[in-house]
């Protein structure tokens, strides 16, 4: 058997994790065929026996990839005391882990595909799906905020947790550009700076 094919020992879970770092670095687009296998140490037929497609393996990498990166930052956002603290530990969070220099740099989320057309029909629905749910995530958060009276009755949950969403994504960007940490948390500065504003002079 060649050295890249599918040994008896497999590690699907160890290749997942590798084709994840590929895809997470290059982008769906920028992550070739040859990319994949040699990062995961198989060849292509053994790719396409175990994952299907490019598109599968994509898929089931991005799935791989919300379950294993950045879950201390969801919990922060849902544990955090109120409202304000929550969305400055999800920032804060979230600027810490885009700027290591272990992994690629930014989300694989915001990041893995962002120009869409047919041909990617499915993996950018699936992107837009995680993408809403993490919105959704924070709207939430914030509601329970407006729910325990640190946030007025007429806070816009939604557009807060749109306007934080975005400021994330942009994060990730930067992140991406090479941004060290300490811009990372300048950003998180900013955006925190529009709490009164957003939240109607209510700075708690």
């Amino acid at each position: 058997m060649s050295e890249r094919g599918r040994p008896r020992t497999f590690d699907r879970t160890a290749a997942l994790r590798r084709a994840m770092q590929v895809f997470w670095a290059r982008g769906y687009e920028g992550a070739s065929i040859s990319d994949l296998t040699a990062a995961m140490g198989i060849n292509s037929p053994s790719l396409y026996a175990a994952f299907g497609s490019k598109e599968a393996l994509f898929l089931e990498a991005t799935d791989f990839y919300s379950h294993t990166e950045g879950a201390d930052i969801w919990l922060a956002l849902e544990e955090a005391p109120t409202a304000r603290q929550a969305i400055e530990q999800f920032l804060c969070l979230t600027a810490k882990a885009y700027a290591q220099s272990d992994r690629p740099q930014g989300c694989l989320i915001t990041l893995g595909a962002l120009h869409q057309d047919s041909s990617r029909g499915a993996i950018c629905a699936d992107l837009r799906r995680r993408r809403a749910e993490n919105h959704t995530a924070l709207q939430k958060r914030l509601e329970r905020g407006v729910a325990e009276g640190e946030l007025p009755a007429n806070f816009d949950a939604s557009a807060a947790a749109t306007f934080f969403a975005t400021v994330q994504h942009g994060m990730s960007i930067q992140a991406r550009d090479g941004a060290s940490h300490d811009a990372l948390l300048a950003t998180v500065a900013g955006a925190m700076a529009a709490w009164r504003t957003l939240a109607g002079g209510n700075a708690a």
